[in-house]
């Protein structure tokens, strides 16, 4: 049967995996409830332990996102429990291209401290680095629901940053808040999902990239 894609898919089957190391983490989701009318504000560059991956999402992204977190786990100046950040990735290509082509970045914040990363085996086409993602200026949205329900959230969010005098110029990011439990799906509808795009206004000199 054909499966009709949409924005959040890429990420249903490869946050479980990040959700059963990030459990520990209570976020306060009341301090959230503001975002879930759009809005556009200014944030720091974070530095980033990232893993990049291309392919079919459903496959190479369970396997991203175990070195990711194993690796987190390991190093000893990340937040570990309820001070673990929320997992991070980025989309950098269009939606239409083809699945097997999707190209991935899933990201865990750390420390600006943190310049190296321990051993680690990764399997053939996985590359892993310390990096640093860069924002400024960002319209984001809260998504509370299904991860294959984004899409009116994801419409809302680029219809304001339009009415608001500025044009997309990084890739679509997600930061999961709640999701799937260790051992249970848990209700979807209470799923808490951050949308956000890096921005800049309209006719401006930014340089696109989104690659990061």
């Amino acid at each position: 049967m054909k499966r009709i894609v949409t924005i959040a898919v890429i990420v249903v089957i490869v946050i479980v995996a990040a959700t059963v190391l990030t459990m520990q983490r209570r976020p306060d989701l009341s301090k959230y409830e503001g975002l879930k009318r759009p809005r556009i504000v200014e944030m720091n560059d974070q530095r980033m332990l990232v893993v990049e991956v291309k392919g079919d999402p459903n496959v190479a992204g369970q396997k991203a996102f175990s070195l990711l977190l194993r690796t987190y786990y390991r190093m000893k100046a990340t937040p570990k429990g309820a001070k673990a950040p929320a997992p991070r990735s980025r989309w950098p290509l269009s939606f239409t291209t083809p699945k097997s082509e999707w190209l991935g970045f899933y990201g865990m914040p750390v420390p600006d401290g943190v310049t190296t990363l321990p051993s680690y085996k990764a399997e053939p086409g996985l590359k892993m680095e310390l990096t640093t993602w860069e924002y400024g200026q960002v319209g984001e949205i809260l998504h509370v629901g299904p991860y294959d329900k984004e899409t009116p959230s994801v419409d809302n969010l680029m219809q304001f940053i339009k009415e608001q005098g500025y044009e997309v110029t990084g890739p679509h990011e997600e930061e999961y808040l709640k999701g799937p439990g260790m051992f249970f799906r848990g209700n979807p509808e209470r799923y808490y999902t951050i949308i956000r795009y890096r921005v800049t206004k309209a006719g401006g000199l930014g340089a696109v990239d989104t690659t990061r």
